[in-house]
């Protein structure tokens, strides 16, 4: 069981996100939300404090008596759970909710304490809020998607319980809970605030891990294969370029490859006196998706490790409105609920996340390609040529894939439009710029697992498997346990890209290529 004490580091969201690790709310971050609406309770009277005696966004310019105060909370909660579209994926709902415990844990919203106990409740059961990936503009936070899980802590709406979509209601009856306590501003507290978005984005930078790690075992396994020059790699060339990313990129690959017998060193081939020579059968440099990987991928790790900073800097602020201060006692008016933090990342993350997928199509087209390679058959095709198919099929599905996240990664960052009566005047869109990350980061899963059936496929037709590195004979290994070789009967491909996604998505043992990309 994981302890909150007000602050999540990026293992802690994994280990109760991905692992499904309980969690128990620290003593002391119960009296500090406790101190919180105590304070905020006795301060708010014969004051105006906006969202408990005022209307909200335009409409605050209207007092609301103190016997309407209460109604005013449901009132809030139920108009604004109003999303359409797809369903949010039940992990990236909890995350979510994890994000909007943890700030409500910092004592600056003022809620009852019933709200953090039946989060907590409903995380560590895995009841998970029905909420829709449409309605959000992330100006005012995450108004619409957090609205569905403020209804579910009222007690209304759906969630998912046990694979079930089932009213909440019949599912609190089944688990004894009681619906939180709404008496000063536990509506607005809930629903106005950026952890939708930075739940989404949390998950969206583990995933972007994953594929970063798997790009480098693809990136290794291809030079490897091919008998790649390795003075590319050298520690030498890329220090010389003074970026962290690229020279951690390249020592990666260097430890993938240290037990290969494939790649070659330039001296022994080229250095050793080739005057007669007027034309080179073999390549003097490799294509730059091979050659160039540390220049490409450096920049994505140095991006994704910026991103995931800011994102946990996020989901450890108090990103709602007011912010209750009791060491000053005071309560501050502002806007932290804004999410042009999340956006702007979300935006940057895609567009890392395309330009990976970009290099595993070309790393394909590379491989398929015979007068690309000059070693391998039209399509990586172990059958008949003409009568069998190889990976033919399969390119065009990574192919169009890949051209749909080049068409996605067009930022929403930029895409403001003035919503609520003019009050929301520019907005973040980061809700939708988190969901259309994790679109592209799906779409890219797919890409690489076609990319590395190939790479398999290639390593059977050239009969290495003795000679490629020990990471590259373990990627094959687990590949041909989902994947035989596809030779002389051509068989439907998309269960085997789909077999190759999951386990590629869900692996949890140590990536192949390095560990050490943080």
């Amino acid at each position: 069981m994981l302890t909150i004490k007000g602050k999540l580091g990026i293992e802690d969201f994994y280990r109760i996100i991905f692992k499904e690790e309980a969690i128990l709310i620290n003593k002391d971050v119960l009296t500090t939300v406790e101190n919180s609406f105590n304070f905020l309770s006795q301060f708010s009277q014969n004051k105006i404090i906006y969202g408990v005696n005022t209307g909200f966004g335009p409409m605050a310019q209207y007092k609301i008596n103190d016997s309407d105060r209460i109604q005013l909370q449901y009132n809030l909660i139920r108009s604004h759970a109003s999303g359409t579209g797809n369903l949010i994926p039940e992990q990236y709902v909890k995350a979510a909710m994890l994000a909007r415990l943890n700030t409500l844990s910092l004592g600056h919203s003022g809620v009852h304490i019933s709200v953090i106990e039946l989060m907590t409740s409903l995380i560590n059961k895995n009841i998970t809020p029905v909420i829709f990936e449409h309605g959000g503009v992330g100006a005012s936070g995450d108004l619409v998607q957090l609205a569905h899980i403020a209804l579910v802590l009222i007690g209304e709406g759906e969630v998912f319980y046990k694979g079930e979509r089932r009213p909440t209601e019949e599912v609190f009856k089944l688990e004894n809970l009681k619906p939180i306590t709404i008496t000063l501003r536990e509506g607005l507290a809930l629903i106005n605030g950026t952890s939708v978005m930075t739940g989404i984005g949390l998950i969206n930078t583990i995933n972007t891990r994953k594929l970063l790690d798997w790009m480098i075992c693809c990136s290794s396994a291809i030079n490897e294969i091919v008998q790649a020059y390795d003075d590319h790699l050298s520690l030498e060339l890329n220090q010389s370029k003074k970026h962290k990313g690229q020279q951690q990129i390249a020592k990666s690959m260097r430890h993938h490859l240290k037990d290969s017998t494939l790649t070659r060193k330039r001296e022994h081939h080229l250095y050793n006196g080739n005057n007669e020579v007027t034309i080179f059968e073999e390549k003097v440099q490799e294509y730059y998706s091979l050659r160039c990987v540390p220049q490409i991928l450096g920049p994505v790790l140095d991006t994704l490790n910026n991103v995931e900073k800011i994102l946990i800097e996020e989901v450890n602020s108090a990103n709602d409105n007011p912010i209750v201060d009791v060491e000053k006692e005071h309560v501050y008016h502002g806007g932290n609920f804004h999410g042009d933090y999340v956006s702007l990342e979300m935006d940057k993350l895609k567009l890392i996340v395309t330009k990976m997928s970009m290099l595993a199509e070309r790393q394909l087209n590379y491989l398929l390609n015979p007068n690309l390679n000059n070693i391998l058959p039209p399509f990586v095709n172990l059958g008949t040529l003409g009568l069998n198919f190889g990976m033919q099929g399969v390119q065009f599905t990574a192919t169009s894939t890949t051209a749909e996240n080049q068409m996605l990664s067009n930022p929403m960052y930029v895409h403001s439009i003035p919503n609520n009566n003019d009050n929301q005047d520019i907005v973040s869109m980061g809700t939708n710029a988190a969901n259309i990350t994790k679109k592209v980061i799906e779409n890219t899963f797919e890409v690489l697992a076609i990319e590395t059936i190939t790479i398999v496929q290639a390593i059977e037709y050239l009969k290495v498997q003795d000679k490629i590195s020990s990471k590259t004979k373990k990627m094959y290994d687990d590949i041909r346990n989902l994947v035989p070789p596809i030779s002389d009967k051509d068989v439907p491909m998309y269960p085997y890209v789909n077999k190759v996604k999951n386990f590629i998505l869900n692996f949890e043992e140590e990536i192949y290529a390095c560990k050490e990309l943080n």
